[in-house]
């Protein structure tokens, strides 16, 4: 452990104790903010478990900062190796960042990370990303006073302003709209739906079907993000993985398959918010955590769902179409949301720019709720002497326990 910034020690993350305190953090900073819901502990240690498919691909490395012993801040940097068949071989990314409101402490966390992304060969950073733009990704920008739905972040206003005095830009704008789910069709999506006749088809995915179709699935959402502002792909791993973690939720209508001619053309998730099933448990789910959120998922307790997944072949973007297809899973699913009760939905994150979904969705009434920026800056050239592990370990780690289990 090495000075950095005026009285600022940073640490790798090697040890149990080490993860310990990188986990712990957010709960001390966040204690008095009535709008931050803690994260499912084991999630966040399996987001560093090696076992992650991400890391198939991809390298890492976490670091605490601490001053008088006290953990006053933390981060990640990332170097995911398909931003290269991207044609972004310059750049890294960084997340995880949480810290108290000190510009030393935002100064020696992102310096940490652009000398490791440096040494990794890359030239840009762009964060915040936990781990990968397919996971939770955007720093919360507007819309503090009220909490996030489940994989979407939640910060202080300070965040902003502190990276800001250190050089970083806006690279992309991300939208969070909600609104009820109770929408009236709008005119003009039922007669093009009336054109298309039966050409459309919309097969309802169960749990148990899940696995039969995440390949499908995976293909359209590839396909379906190939022209977004930062995409990288998602490997059949990594998605089969996400679907894992979402089963529990997954309720009969929540999924929707969109066929045109026969041919798989859209595909749609909704889920219940798992941050409103969990608020109290405290981020624990032992040893009575668990059978609470199973009782509650049984009894359909949630009145808010996301819809985080969601995409139309590219063939159909900007047509009427796509649009089509886009609001016919979005109707089909109404009725099995009203039906258990839920009042209220999200649609993230959404690309500001993109301005064909942005005008079907607010055409069913809902509106923009919070907003996310994700921010970059040029990296100068490596210093040697910051503390951080090797870009070329997998994991940027070399202890053999990083969960802190």
């Amino acid at each position: 452990m090495r000075p950095a910034c005026r009285g600022v020690d940073l640490r790798p993350v090697r040890t149990r104790r080490d993860w310990l305190r990188f986990h712990a953090l957010p709960e001390r900073l966040y204690a008095a903010d009535p709008n931050w819901i803690p994260p499912l502990k084991l999630q966040q240690r399996q987001l560093w478990a090696p076992r992650n498919p991400f890391f198939e691909h991809a390298s890492g490395c976490a670091w605490i900062a601490l001053r008088d012993g006290r953990t006053v801040g933390r981060i990640s940097a990332q170097v995911d190796r398909l931003n290269e068949s991207e044609g972004r071989a310059d750049l890294g990314w960084f997340g995880q960042l949480e810290a108290e409101d000190d510009l030393d402490v935002f100064a020696a966390l992102t310096g940490a990370a652009a000398d490791w992304l440096g040494r990794a060969g890359r030239r840009r950073m762009q964060g915040p990303f936990d781990l990968s733009i397919n996971q939770q990704c955007g720093l919360l920008v507007d819309g503090f006073d009220s909490p996030p739905m489940m994989l979407m972040g939640h910060a202080p206003p300070y965040y902003r302003s502190r990276l800001a005095e250190l050089g970083f830009e806006t690279a992309a704008t991300l939208l969070a709209y909600q609104g009820s789910p109770a929408f009236d069709d709008p005119r003009g999506m039922r007669r093009v739906l009336a054109r298309l006749g039966d050409r459309v088809r919309l097969r309802s995915i169960d749990r148990g079907e899940l696995d039969r179709h995440a390949e499908t699935m995976r293909g359209l959402f590839n396909d379906a993000w190939s022209d977004n502002w930062g995409f990288v792909p998602m490997t059949e791993n990594e998605f089969r993985h996400a679907i894992h973690d979402m089963k529990l939720l997954i309720r009969p209508g929540y999924v929707q398959l969109a066929l045109l001619d026969d041919r798989p053309a859209a595909f749609m998730v909704a889920l219940p918010d798992l941050n409103e099933l969990t608020r109290d448990l405290g981020g624990r789910l032992f040893p009575v955590g668990a059978i609470k959120l199973l009782w509650r998922v049984w009894r359909k307790s949630n009145r808010r769902v996301r819809v985080p997944l969601m995409g139309v072949a590219a063939q159909h973007h900007r047509s009427v179409t796509g649009a089509a297809l886009s609001y016919a899973m979005m109707a089909a699913t109404r009725d099995h949301l009203l039906a258990d009760g839920v009042a209220w939905a999200e649609q993230s994150w959404i690309l500001e720019q993109n301005r064909g979904m942005r005008s079907l969705i607010e055409s069913l009434g809902m509106r923009v709720a919070k907003r996310y920026e994700i921010v970059e800056r040029e990296i100068a050239s490596p210093t040697s002497d910051l503390p951080g592990n090797s870009p070329n370990d997998p994991l940027g780690d070399p202890a053999p326990d990083r969960s802190g289990r």
